[in-house]
């Protein structure tokens, strides 16, 4: 392999791995909107079965399954990072050897 085609791929796998950081990110802070979203429904609903209390516990279901949602595509963007981070020290240490 060329120097040059061990730069490229070190160059995509930084972007991708940049990539997977930021969204890593994002879904954390969704999920901490979704979170604070539900406490809040959660103190506003009493324990009384009025129609406003039920779509607010209908509300927090919806929330909480998308707040699991994202939890386990966090873990599959955990798995991935480091996935790319193996890959991107191989190749780190393939172009250190083509230097020397």
């Amino acid at each position: 392999m060329s120097i040059s085609f061990t730069s490229s791929i070190i160059s995509r796998l930084k972007r991708e791995i940049t990539e997977i950081e930021r969204q890593i990110v994002n879904d954390k802070n969704k999920i901490a909107k979704i979170n604070a979203k539900v406490k809040q429904l959660q103190k506003d609903t009493t324990e009384g079965s009025s129609p406003a209390d039920q779509s607010k516990l209908t509300q927090i279901k919806k929330l909480s399954a998308q707040a699991a949602q994202l939890a386990d595509m966090q873990a599959d963007l955990a798995k991935q990072l480091s996935v790319k981070n193996a890959e991107l020290r191989l190749q780190l240490a393939k172009d250190k050897e083509k230097g020397m």
